[in-house]
């Protein structure tokens, strides 16, 4: 599903088969663990390469 998602730009329209395959084969625990894992997999890649932007607002009371 992951695979699906990366190659598609996470397009999740094309990858509904496999979302609802992984829905139905682990325990919603599980899929919720992977789904926040990756977003913050996706998260620490951008901080990586970006570096870390402080909102322009912080300080600023």
């Amino acid at each position: 599903f992951w695979q699906c998602l990366d190659s598609h730009g996470d397009d999740a329209s094309k990858c509904e088969k496999l979302r609802r395959a992984f829905e139905s084969r682990c325990p919603q625990q599980w899929v919720k663990h992977f789904d926040k894992r990756r977003d913050f997999l996706k998260y620490k890649k951008k901080l990586e390469k970006e570096g870390f932007q402080p909102p322009e607002a912080a300080g600023k009371s």
